[in-house]
């Protein structure tokens, strides 16, 4: 079987890289010349564990090609993926015009049976679009060629991708064919031997299934910061009340940790994509639109306990940031917290210096010369009046607290994501703020106030 996926960035390349890894036979195509060039000369454009090692392996194998053919790559395949970006709309839809523009690709040059999959994150009535623009191809070309559209939506976390794929809690797979559906499970099959379900449904459920998916995650999310920020009020301490509720098994421990709130290139936009969505069908989803913006406004709590903290003169001041994507394992920056945290940073007159072991590379494209950038996280503590931690990246959880205190100016720790203990940090004699747990702020004249 040779299976072509239309678009490598993130999913598509992820997706093609672990087809080929159990034998199939796999070209990902792009309309990108120097990525396709890159890919072909061994350069991976995104930062994956374990993804270049795959990709090079099964290039290696010539079980896996890159292209900028997507003519001959429909011709040549019996199933084609589409992988493309579905960035959000200024009203928050989905836009698709890079899907329905391969759907008719993919009509103007099938010349057999084919089967269209959508990979890409894409609203409900989605299939139907890329259906009824590959018809119009081949009604324009006369030519009566079967085929059938397929929703297969990705549930891949960033930084453990090639894990999801390879071992995955579910395969999630929309058909309207007893055809469709035998070629998709001979092509999960390898997939599914540990006994990892297939759910098969129908292409408007699958569609759902993947917004609904993101949307409750999101949910948890934000639900945990809202109780954080009341913690901070009433004098709770949210990691206990965390470990309360998450011994619930009707609640679970999972995505349940407070911090500065999600970001990327899923949650973002998939709970703008599922709101509109609802809006479009005179619905609205009251819960969902609480979600986005309790998660705005936690963007920029740490902030303002940095703010509040020099009582509101960041002046000069230089602010250490250790972690700049979003999540750990990524550069990805989509969305990320750090971008709204170094703004009002530099907007406040402070001076950053940024570390993160992957990401600074794709922050340049964001921050130019604005800041500092440091490729060593005790670098950026140097001479330091603050530490911020906005990315709970593995190197970060048990640094060296006592050459940082020789390195900064103060030893003063804004930890976003609650990585430290903060009792162990006082001991230590830190000023440690975190999200959710009120800290008493020690004044210059030793007097104590108690803040949020």
């Amino acid at each position: 079987m040779k299976v072509a996926i239309v678009g490598s960035g993130y999913v598509g390349l992820v997706t093609g890289a672990c087809f080929s890894e159990v034998g199939i036979d796999v070209v990902c195509v792009d309309v990108d010349k120097e990525k396709i060039q890159n890919l072909n000369n061994g350069i991976i454009p995104i930062y994956e564990p374990g993804l270049e090692e795959m990709i090079t392996r099964n290039m290696a194998k010539k079980r896996l090609s890159f292209s900028t053919s997507l003519a001959d790559a429909i011709v040549d395949s019996e199933v084609v993926f589409i992988s493309v970006g579905t960035p959000p709309d200024e009203d928050g839809s989905a836009d698709l015009k890079h899907v329905i523009a391969v759907a008719r690709e993919c009509g103007k040059h099938m010349d057999d049976y084919k089967l269209i999959v959508t990979k890409s994150t894409v609203p409900v009535g989605t299939s139907l679009k890329v259906k009824n623009a590959i018809k119009e191809e081949l009604s324009k070309r006369k030519a009566a060629v079967e085929f059938d559209v397929a929703s297969n939506p990705e549930f891949l976390k960033e930084g453990a991708a090639i894990e999801d794929f390879l071992k995955p809690d579910r395969i999630v797979i929309g058909t309207e064919s007893s055809r469709s559906e035998k070629l998709l499970n001979k092509l999960y099959k390898p997939f599914t031997l540990n006994g990892h379900p297939i759910i098969f449904m129908d292409i408007v459920s699958a569609e759902m299934t993947k917004y609904a998916a993101n949307s409750m995650l999101a949910t948890k999310i934000s639900f945990i910061n809202d109780i954080a920020n009341l913690c901070e009020i009433v004098g709770a301490d949210i990691n206990n009340v965390r470990r309360g509720i998450g011994s619930d098994t009707r609640i679970g421990k999972k995505f349940i940790y407070p911090g500065i709130g999600y970001g990327g290139s899923c949650f973002p936009k998939d709970v703008k994509a599922l709101i509109k969505t609802a809006s479009e069908n005179q619905y609205e989803l009251k819960v969902l639109k609480a979600v986005e913006a309790v998660n705005n406004a936690q963007k920029s709590k740490l902030f303002e306990k940095i703010f509040a903290h020099f009582d509101g003169d960041l002046k000069d001041k230089t602010v250490a940031v250790w972690g700049l994507s979003f999540k750990p394992q990524t550069d990805d920056m989509r969305e990320a917290p750090s971008l709204e945290i170094v703004k009002r940073l530099l907007d406040a007159g402070a001076n950053v210096k940024a570390y993160d072991p992957v990401a600074l590379e794709e922050a340049k494209c964001h921050f130019g010369d604005t800041i500092g950038y440091c490729t060593d996280q005790y670098e950026s503590l140097i001479d330091a009046d603050c530490l911020a931690v906005l990315t709970e990246w593995s190197e970060f959880r048990v640094p060296n607290f006592k050459i940082m205190k020789r390195l900064m100016n103060a030893s003063v720790v804004f930890d976003g994501r609650n990585i430290y203990d903060k009792e162990e940090m006082e001991a230590a004699d830190y000023t440690y703020y975190c999200i959710g747990v009120r800290t008493e702020k020690r004044h210059r004249s030793n007097e104590l106030q108690l803040v949020v």
